[in-house]
């Protein structure tokens, strides 16, 4: 690992990233061994990975996999659920629970979309839909934080968008936390935040986790992988390059280079399901939903 000046055999790579994860989460204060997490699941290396290395930590840690129905051809869902089902088939003592879009909501992500969102790629909707599920299950499950299996790549490659477009409240607001709010938001924490994308796939080999290869059909083109080619070819001619990046913004940010840049939200109760929301009325949810049963015919649920 040039990045680190660091080489490792397999045995001791493994260990690694699991202290070095557990050090994360001590150092940004995620979540403690009291608390419950709810680990979000896609059958992919970082999302299987992280529930690995949290079980393995000792946290109270379940898993959350969300159905949203895309196919296109590939099977992507599908084969998404048979990974987590294998994973957890040598790890009986996980609990893993599973909503499935369609059967829930009426519609599959692509569906939904296409019904809402013309001509547009799904993944606003999925994004939306997603983020909701996840705090209603945390919630309605007595979780006391969500945890994502972002990585050091995946945080870059946001940072790198918001600099380029000095989107100057999510630079406030981007971190390895999002507290939970006295409302019903619960808290967001993202373990992997420091670790190279592969480094957590070569950790997946090593221990031996299947996880599904392809990507999501609809992020083709998307400008987050267009921002990982161009941070890939830096990290190739100056490794470490992206973890400097991410470390020195997390220092200008708790120094306070980004204080009085956030937009206070003001966080009401959906009049509709009660989930905490930025509108007034109906949250975007309930609304998306509702113009899904309009254009189908099918009954409020």
């Amino acid at each position: 690992m040039r990045q680190h000046k660091l080489a490792l055999c397999a045995d001791h790579f493994a260990e690694w990233i699991v202290e070095q994860t557990g050090r994360f989460i001590r150092k940004y204060h995620m979540f403690t061994h009291d608390e419950r997490v709810l680990v979000a699941v896609s059958g992919g290396k970082d999302s299987l990975s992280l529930w690995d290395v949290l079980d393995r930590l000792g946290y109270r840690v379940d898993g959350l996999y969300i159905g949203l129905g895309i196919d296109e051809g590939i099977a992507y869902s599908d084969n998404s659920l048979a990974k987590i089902e294998a994973f957890l088939e040598a790890r009986p003592h996980l609990s893993l629970t599973v909503v499935d879009v369609k059967s829930t909501y009426g519609a599959t992500i692509p569906e939904a979309a296409a019904l809402t969102h013309r001509g547009r790629k799904p993944c606003a909707v999925c994004g939306l839909i997603k983020r909701y599920i996840m705090n209603r299950v945390a919630l309605e499950g007595g979780y006391d934080a969500i945890a994502t299996g972002h990585n050091l790549d995946d945080e870059v490659a946001v940072l790198f968008g918001n600099v380029l477009n000095w989107q100057t409240g999510y630079l406030a607001r981007q971190g390895p936390v999002l507290p939970e709010s006295e409302l019903g938001l619960v808290r967001k924490v993202k373990p992997f935040c420091r670790l190279y994308e592969r480094e957590i796939a070569a950790y997946a080999l090593i221990r031996g986790i299947d996880y599904i290869y392809d990507e999501c059909p609809f992020s083709e083109g998307a400008t987050t992988l267009y921002y990982k080619t161009i941070l890939n070819k830096l990290e190739e001619d100056r490794p470490g390059t992206k973890l400097r990046f991410y470390l020195e913004f997390l220092r200008a940010r708790e120094e306070g280079a980004f204080s009085g840049l956030t937009e206070e939200v003001v966080l009401h109760k959906c009049t509709s399901c009660g989930q905490p929301t930025g509108a007034k009325g109906e949250c975007a949810f309930c609304r998306l939903w509702a113009r899904v049963r309009e254009r189908t015919g099918q009954a409020a649920g």
